[in-house]
């Protein structure tokens, strides 16, 4: 069974004849609005991407304090679908899962910006995918355990991610030939093609020793890969953290 499958939405209407429905969702990103309230983007299961104003939680009496809508925070909703509405209302939330470490050490919490900023330029409002949301589970669930190889995991996740969004290329020396035009000069790609490669074989669990400029080196090319197939040319402004914390 699927990650979340066990939780599939429940759709009913209220009184002023409203859907309610019963969904799981990451949190994208949020930005203020007004004096206490915000607006957050949340990747749901059920209904992909969608933006919901909340009320009064930047209050000092909010009955639901700021942490939940922290970047890739996993919440259990029940939340109001009106049609043709850009932004929609929740009706009810809590905590779908308590992160053990990422919201506690340094780098895991660094890793998650980054990966809540490359979601923010890679979906848009509506975008439904359960695949890319089930994945997404898991993915963070491995940044969270103990298990995880940090040092290689924004790179993996940058490949694992393309794949669901349909634009991963069949092999390493397909990546790098898509990339030649962006260069003025003949590069040498031997090392990050063999780097390439071996994410590709074993994603997450790649434990190679891979210096750290080339783990940098191929960063970087892969953000250019998703700004090629995206047509999203504005900065990654996570990233400068994230190459220090690559050293």
């Amino acid at each position: 069974m699927k990650p979340g499958a066990e939780n599939a939405s429940m759709k009913t209407l209220n009184n002023e004849g409203l859907m309610l429905i019963k969904t799981q969702g990451i949190v994208i990103s949020y930005i203020r609005y007004k004096e206490t309230s915000i607006i957050v983007r949340i990747f749901t299961r059920e209904l992909g991407l969608k933006s919901y104003i909340v009320n009064g939680v930047r209050s000092s009496n909010a009955k639901v304090k700021m942490g939940f809508y922290q970047p890739l925070t996993f919440l259990d909703l029940v939340v109001y679908d009106k049609e043709n509405a850009n932004l929609q209302r929740i009706s009810e939330v809590r905590l779908g899962k308590a992160y053990q470490r990422i919201p506690f050490d340094f780098q895991r919490s660094g890793i998650a910006l980054f990966v809540a900023e490359v979601l923010a330029k890679s979906i848009y409002d509506g975008y439904h995918n359960e695949d890319l949301f089930d994945y997404l589970d898991l993915a963070i669930g491995q940044l969270d355990g103990d298990m995880a190889l940090l040092s290689h995991y924004p790179v993996a996740f940058l490949w694992e991610t393309s794949r669901y969004l349909g634009f991963a290329p069949d092999d390493a020396m397909g990546f790098f030939e898509e990339l030649k035009e962006n260069f003025t000069k003949q590069m040498d790609w031997q090392p990050e093609m063999l780097y390439l490669q071996g994410l590709m074989e074993t994603s997450f669990g790649f434990r190679g020793n891979v210096p750290s400029h080339i783990r940098r080196n191929l960063l970087d090319h892969m953000l250019l890969f998703y700004s090629k197939h995206l047509d999203q040319h504005s900065e990654w402004k996570s990233v400068k953290v994230l190459r220090q914390m690559m050293k």
